[in-house]
Order: C-alpha cells, then structure tokens, then sequence
C-alpha cells in the first residue's frame, strides 16, 4: 500500500465525481422527461455523497483539498454540452453525452482498482464510485 498511490486515487475520483456534478448541472434545465429529471437528480445526489466522503476523509492521507476540475475543463464541458444540444435536447442525445462521461469514470475507476496499491478504505470508495458509475449507465442506457 502507497500513500501516494491513495492519494492519485482520491483525487482521480473527486475529479470524476465532480466533472459528474457539473455535467449534470449544465444538462439538467435542458431536460424536459420527468423521469430523466429524477434520474439525473438522483445521480447527483450520487455524486456529492462520493465528493462528500472523498472530502472528509482526504486529511487522513494528504494536506490541503483533493483535486477537482479546473475552470478550463469545465468550460470545454459546458461549450461541448452546448454545441451539442443546440439543435438536439431529446432524451436520447441527453443520454448519450452523459454515458460517454460515465463510461470514461468507469474505466478510470476500474485501472484504479487493478492496480490493488491502495488501501482498504480508498479501495472502498474507488469501488462504490465504478459501481455507482455501472449503475448509471444501466439506468441512461434506457433514454437512449
């Protein structure tokens, strides 16, 4: 067990937790579906328990405050989301652009846990967020 190691996995996941949050956010007053609305409500929800969690554990392995998206990324988000949806705020599009998202922190979560350098409790919430993430996926799927 590395405690560096532990801290790349923290950090990875509470920038995927928060590039999560922000992609919902950006995508949510375009959705119209009530039942889409709930999913991506409850995602976010998803999200902020796994930052949250990241957050009150992080002192433990590492001064100052985990790494979250930088404004530049977020940016590039926002305009792509916006590029994207311009001519097409359907279930499905709205879908699609969050699945390519979930399936890149699902493959981050999972090299994460291959590499079985971290720790117990870090492993345990790498794991929650791939399940959480395989979860989503399922459940975006049906917008398609």
């Amino acid at each position: 067990m590395e405690e560096k190691e532990d801290i790349n996995a923290l950090d990875e996941i509470h920038k995927g937790a928060c590039m999560g949050i922000d992609a919902i956010s950006f995508v949510l007053d375009k959705v119209e579906d009530d039942k889409l609305k709930k999913e991506l409500e409850k995602e976010e929800k998803d999200y902020n328990a796994i930052k949250k969690n990241i957050e009150d554990i992080y002192p433990k392995y590492n001064e100052g405050k985990p790494h979250e998206t930088g404004a530049m990324t977020k940016a590039m988000t926002w305009s792509g989301i916006e590029m994207k949806t311009m001519t097409d705020k359907s279930n499905s599009k709205i879908a699609e652009l969050l699945l390519q998202g979930v399936n890149m922190g699902i493959i981050e979560g999972r090299r994460i846990l291959n590499k079985k350098k971290i720790n117990q409790e870090v492993e345990s919430i790498v794991s929650n967020y791939v399940t959480m993430q395989e979860k989503s996926m399922e459940s975006l799927k049906k917008f398609l």
